[in-house]
């Protein structure tokens, strides 16, 4: 969601602040835009802009064209929020002072701030309303224009100033990189609730600065990242920069260490598939290896976390040790990984397990358990809902936490006492598919490890565990080979407006997340239930239209599902059933059915999520949506 890149620098920053726009493109957004000051190259001009409500490469066509130029800029790529996606609502936002009006089409030059803002601001209508009384005009919708124009009320002759009185008037979430007119060399920038790194210039970049919501954003510029943290304000100079608290004090150094962070650009290109999706759902064997790459045995260390700030972490044995229960707060994908992960902690570990949306448990009175484990899931660890339940169980009093992300550098990591960072990549597509399937790992074996803990785990079922794991990659690429049955499936899909997915037990959560990925892409209306809630009502929606499809692991609960499976024939129901090889569940009229390689116990979730993501992205194929920036949605949510 929303991207920032700023530089200050003594060359032409445009083509670094498009290409990292065009890195931060997986993100999502629906407009974009850059803004410089024309005198930081030595030459006259001021502030100006150029925005664009197509992609990235369309803004580079028209930079091009009107002959862009300057050493320090802002740019931005923006998901709506506040108004609709049109140029007029498009970032860099500029203040052109009281009784000013923009600069028509949302183009050109001439303002006295520009700013850049990802986040949400709760008292922007309050504050519209003070800034208009006192001759501001508004051109746009968004909440954003509010923060341009404060900066500008309240500058007398230094930004950092001004923005440090700006945002202690802001209620709500925000990063924001800002430039004035009178000051060429100079950005400012601020964030609280939104992430925000600083990038410091080396080689033909040294004594260059650079902002980015995500340091991926510098891959190529720069590898030294600072990361600010909560309330943190930013002054960045030629050859200087200086951070300072929310109270403006200055950081040293030891607060806010530079660190070395490889993003490398060679981990987005697409290479020989056709979108992102379809690469990360085949990167999974890689993905999966990768992140239990190097594990000989279970042991509570492999979550000792970092600690915040880099300081020493904490030690999982012992945390281990204290705690009786285990709440899991996550959004979206990672909510199903944690809804699975419950069956495996209650059946192995044995112990008490709650899952909950993180939007949800932020907002609701709830019961702190001193002795409870809280576990956050996320593969940026940049979540907003999540980092702020994370943040609302510490207010409670739950210190022992941890975080199950990919993003090793990231807020829920910093924060949380114990980390297990999953090795899955940088993951491009919106709709999630290799960062689900390591999480799943991720969290089996943190089951293991509180299973050991609590005496549970004999070392002959550790041994089983550890060489089902090991199996993995290989299962999966079998797994892969079924595309072609899928793509037959897809076909007819993909001639639907609705669908209903079912599972008992342990793959309920996966028929969730199946449904979930199908909505997601080809905007094909999918709801998953528990297959015995069937005749609780789901049962009315069941015609030849209305494709059912079952995952149908040789478990427990099979014959429990094939009971619910002839509930949908019954209706003249169609069913499309991923089945183990001895589930005696044939193809017939009404029944098509695509049989999984080999049973695979309590890690058949993995296994079986892959086909439901096959189905999602060839469905999507078929019915020609973007599959990998669906509409409306974006890949990382920082904002509530």
């Amino acid at each position: 969601m929303c991207g920032i890149v700023a530089a200050v620098s003594t060359h032409n920053i445009v083509p670094i602040l498009v290409q990292g726009l065009q890195r931060l493109e997986y993100r999502g957004y629906d407009s974009c835009g850059v803004a410089v000051h024309q005198a930081s190259l030595g030459g006259q001009g001021g502030l100006a802009r150029t925005r664009s409500t197509a992609r990235v490469s369309e803004l580079l066509t028209q930079i091009q064209g009107s002959g862009l130029q300057g050493a320090t800029g802002i740019a931005h790529t923006r998901w709506a929020t506040h108004g609709a996606p049109v140029v007029d609502n498009a970032h860099p936002h500029f203040s052109f002072g009281p009784g000013a009006t923009g600069d028509g089409a949302g183009q050109g030059a001439g303002g006295r701030v520009a700013l850049v803002h990802n986040g949400i601001i709760e008292n922007y209508e309050a504050l519209r309303v003070q800034l208009q009384a006192r001759g501001y005009r508004f051109d746009s919708q968004t909440d954003t224009e509010v923060i341009a124009h404060l900066v500008d009320s309240l500058y007398e002759g230094d930004l950092f100033t001004a923005v440090r009185a700006a945002v202690q008037q802001l209620h709500g979430a925000y990063a924001i990189a800002v430039v004035h007119k009178d000051e060429p060399h100079r950005v400012v920038g601020a964030r609280a609730g939104s992430p925000l790194v600083l990038g410091v210039g080396q080689g033909e970049q040294a004594g260059a600065h650079f902002l980015a919501s995500d340091a991926m954003a510098l891959a190529g510029v720069t590898d030294q990242i600072v990361y600010l943290q909560e309330g943190d304000l930013v002054d960045l100079q030629l050859g200087r920069y200086w951070i300072a608290g929310r109270d403006g004090r200055p950081l040293g150094a030891a607060q806010r260490p530079v660190r070395t962070v490889a993003a490398h650009s060679g981990a987005v290109e697409l290479g020989p598939y056709r979108h992102y999706m379809q690469k990360e759902i085949f990167e999974q064997p890689r993905a999966i290896a990768d992140t239990l790459d190097g594990i000989e045995g279970i042991v509570a260390e492999l979550f000792d976390g970092a600690g915040q700030d880099g300081r020493s972490g904490a030690s999982a044995w012992r945390v281990f040790q204290e705690i009786d229960s285990i709440l899991i707060l996550a959004c979206g994908t990672s909510y199903y990984s944690g809804c699975t992960a419950k069956y495996w902690l209650e059946e192995i570990a044995g112990i008490p397990t709650q899952v909950e949306v993180a939007s949800e448990y932020r907002y609701r009175t709830s019961v702190p358990l001193p002795r409870q484990l809280v576990v956050t899931i996320s593969q940026s660890g940049e979540t907003a809902d999540t980092l702020a339940a994370l943040r609302h169980a510490q207010s409670l009093g739950l210190t022992n936490t941890l975080t199950v992300c990919n993003v090793a550098t990231s807020a829920m990591v910093r924060e949380s006492k114990l980390a297990y960072i999953t090795r899955a990549g940088v993951e491009i597509g919106v709709a999630s598919t290799k960062a689900f399937t390591t999480q799943l790992a991720g969290l089996f074996l943190l089951t293991l490890a509180l299973a050991q803990s609590k005496g549970r785990l004999t070392p002959e079922a550790e041994a089983a565990h550890l060489k089902a794991m090991r199996h993995l990659p290989v299962a999966l690429q079998a797994v892969l080979a079924l595309e072609p049955q899928l793509i037959g499936w897809a076909e007819e899909f993909a001639q639907k407006d609705h669908a209903l997915f079912l599972g008992r037990g342990l793959h309920y959560p996966i028929a969730m997340e199946g449904a979930l990925k199908l909505k997601e892409i080809s905007y094909i209306h999918a709801e998953a239930y528990p297959a015995g809630e069937l005749k609780h009502g789901p049962l009315a929606l069941v015609t030849s239209d209305m494709p059912v499809v079952a995952v149908a692991p040789n478990d427990a609960l099979l014959e429990k599902l094939k009971s619910n499976l002839q509930e949908v024939r019954a209706r003249g129901g169609v069913l499309y059933v991923l089945a183990d090889a001895d589930t005696q569940i044939d193809s017939g009229e009404g029944m098509h059915v695509i049989r999984m390689p080999e049973h695979y116990g309590q890690l058949s979730p993995i296994l079986h999520v892959v086909p439901l993501q096959l189905l999602a992205y060839h469905t999507a194929l078929a019915r020609g949506t973007d599959v990998d920036k669906p509409r409306n949605l974006a890949k990382s949510v920082t904002v509530e």
